[in-house]
């Protein structure tokens, strides 16, 4: 299972952005490899945020759902869990999210934020 940060969906979903051909080849690389793609509700909202903003919001989920992308909802007690994540990696509370997710998938992260991606690698859910 991988967990889709928001750098990498927004790059996907937005053929402008600097990051779109890295996304799609990550993306593209995952699916060969027969990878399941999933994110946190936290994440999927924040990447939901400019197409609903633009009218896009169909486009978007149509993408997302042609990934197969699963959404995983905050589990039981993820306050405590959320709070103690951004106390040790001093993380943004969005990115938190996506450590949790993959802690809770055991899967790994797919990011392009550099900080998010060492706390990744520092628990062992690089992708």
């Amino acid at each position: 299972m991988i967990v889709l940060d928001a750098s990498v969906l927004i790059a996907h979903l937005d053929q402008h952005d600097a990051l779109h051909a890295a996304a799609q080849e990550r993306l593209r690389t995952a699916v060969k490899q027969r990878r399941r793609f999933s994110t946190s509700t936290i994440t999927l909202a924040e990447v939901l945020v400019d197409p609903t903003r633009s009218g896009a919001l169909r486009a978007a989920r149509a993408a997302l759902s042609a990934l197969s992308v699963a959404e995983l909802p905050l589990p039981h007690g993820a306050a405590e869990q959320l709070a103690a994540l951004r106390a040790e990696t001093g993380l943004k509370l969005p990115d938190c999210c996506v450590l949790l997710a993959a802690e809770e998938a055991n899967g790994g992260v797919l990011t392009f934020d550099e900080r998010l991606a060492r706390a990744a690698a520092e628990r062992g859910l690089s992708a």
